[in-house]
């Protein structure tokens, strides 16, 4: 059996090479991905940071000791910070998608692995749905340097997600009901929310353009998180680049203010 699996393997392996070399490209396994682009235009396009909230960005946020170390080696923070600001220099709309945990959300009969270690943390907890009581500051609060890109009153903080995508929230809605089909991504946490976005996204025919240093993910034994994220990134959008890419991309179409 096992021989037999192996020769229907080698067999789909040249079948592949050789279509290949019939339309005179290079086999699967040197194969390169196109880059498909995204064109920046401050009417269509916006930049949307998902979490980027204490738990995940402040050192005595509950999941520092996880992603602490590749948020610090990817300048996660400063440079989430560089896209917020020249997002408001250049004239480009901003939307954040949040996530918060009310006491009823802790009344969940089942959890993902990672659902039951945010809920077991106190994870981006509030107080409840209608009530900012000790969320100053909390982890579920933003990260203070961001605050005022967040709280200036144009910024569009959609309602939040629960596990990792937007599907639950109106982050989406907010961006078609504002003419936006482009959007530049970045936040936390890379492999789970971040890539959930761009997934989701671009399943509702969005353009995204992940901004790669802009996020960081938890890298633990049992995986490497920033890793797999960077693979998927660069295999479903339509482009990935640096802060300073996007920084200079934003730049060149700036609208007057």
């Amino acid at each position: 059996m096992k021989a037999l699996t192996s020769a229907i393997a080698l067999a789909t392996l040249l079948t592949l090479s050789s279509a290949a070399s019939a339309f005179d490209m290079p086999a699967p396994a040197t194969a390169q991905l196109p880059i498909p682009g995204v064109v920046f235009d401050p009417a269509n396009t916006a930049v949307l940071i998902t979490d980027p909230q204490n738990d995940f960005l402040s050192e005595e946020g509950v999941a520092w000791s996880m992603v602490g170390e590749n948020v610090t080696a990817n300048n996660t923070i400063e440079n989430i910070e560089s896209l917020f600001e020249t997002a408001k220099d250049a004239g480009f709309q901003v939307f954040i998608s949040p996530h918060y945990y009310y006491p009823t959300d802790h009344g969940w009969h089942f959890e993902g692995a990672l659902e039951r270690v945010m809920h077991n943390l106190g994870m981006f907890d509030r107080s409840g749905s209608l009530s900012l009581d000790g969320f100053e500051g909390s982890g579920a609060d933003w990260l203070a340097r961001y605050k005022p890109f967040i709280e200036d009153g144009e910024t569009v903080v959609s309602s939040p997600h629960k596990l990792y995508g937007p599907e639950n929230n109106d982050v989406m809605l907010q961006m078609r009901k504002r003419g936006i089909s482009r959007v530049i991504l970045g936040g936390m946490s890379a492999n789970l929310c971040t890539e959930a976005h761009m997934r989701e996204l671009l399943e509702r025919g969005f353009e995204v353009a992940v901004v790669v240093d802009a996020t960081a993910a938890a890298v633990i034994p049992d995986g490497d998180g920033y890793a797999a994220a960077v693979t998927n990134f660069r295999f479903m959008a339509n482009e990935v680049l640096t802060t300073n890419e996007a920084v200079e991309r934003m730049r060149r179409v700036a609208r007057p203010r």
